[in-house]
């Protein structure tokens, strides 16, 4: 009996041991992604100039001309703390979690966000990037992993586009791969082509220029009936600070079904810092 005992407990331990191994490893490549991304920031870049926007649709250039001030260097890597609730159920329930997070953004490269959240006792952390999500239950229980594939590669896509316009606007300014529309007048729409995915996202500004509301249409299976399909996502965005002679959103309010009655914003952030790697 004893010996049974000890063996259970030799296996017991082994397995916690492999799990702890694993999270390590989880670990590693998110610091590496983070790293991958930021080495991907310019070394000299140009400085802002008013001009580099006319002939843009004069939404955009309100946009433009409120979120970088002139002469500001054009860093279009964004490294993002954040902090806030991020829900893991539905309008009717939410089921917020406390939560901190850390973000590199790096249009049209990609973006490393990696989390750490909590409710009581129980604790989820985990990564997602726009090569995979992954999630762990109390650091030793892997309860989502996914990626690699065309579905998670077009919605991250859709996710970082959008958040470009929150947090690096240098990255969408027009060039190869970008360019701007009219919608109305006070709503421009970028469109951003990288590998073959193409997104749209609409940007509502004021009289001022500040960004209002970002909308688009994203690839998700945050539905029912977890197909993938094209719905509505987007959120309000407020509180903006200056950093680095950019003028940015430091509270965001973001989630599925954006302009339905069936909105839920499980994403509600205030931005703790915001700098540039490089800088």
């Amino acid at each position: 009996m004893k010996t049974l005992l000890v063996i259970l407990l030799i296996v017991v331990a082994g397995g916690l041991l492999a799990l702890w191994l694993w999270r390590q490893l989880d670990h590693r490549a998110d610091q590496a992604a983070m790293d991958r991304l930021s080495a991907t920031q310019p070394l000299h870049p140009e400085q802002f100039e008013p001009a580099m926007i006319e002939g843009l649709p004069e939404p955009a250039r309100r946009y433009f001309l409120f979120t970088i001030a002139p002469g500001t260097p054009l860093y279009t890597v964004a490294r993002i703390g954040i902090a806030g609730r991020f829900g893991m159920g539905s309008k009717d329930k939410p089921d917020y979690l406390d939560m901190s997070a850390l973000e590199v953004l790096a249009l049209p490269t990609g973006f490393a966000w990696k989390m750490a959240a909590r409710r009581g006792l129980m604790r989820l952390s985990g990564s997602d990037t726009e090569r995979w999500t992954r999630f762990w239950l109390m650091g030793l229980l892997p309860v989502a992993r996914s990626g690699g594939d065309l579905n998670h590669a077009r919605s991250a896509f859709g996710r970082y586009v959008a958040e470009a316009v929150f947090w690096s606007p240098a990255a969408l300014l027009p060039g190869p791969g970008v360019r701007w529309e009219l919608v109305d007048e006070n709503t421009a729409r970028v469109v951003v082509r990288k590998n073959g995915l193409e997104q749209a996202v609409e940007v509502r500004v004021a009289e001022s220029g500040q960004p209002l509301q970002v909308s688009f249409f994203r690839w998700s299976d945050a539905n029912p009936e977890k197909v993938y399909r094209l719905q509505p996502f987007g959120g309000f965005l407020t509180d903006f600070q200056e950093f680095s002679g950019f003028r940015l959103a430091t509270r965001v309010e973001a989630g599925n079904f954006f302009g339905t009655e069936y909105y839920f914003p499980f994403f509600v952030v205030s931005v703790t810092d915001i700098t540039f790697p490089g800088n």
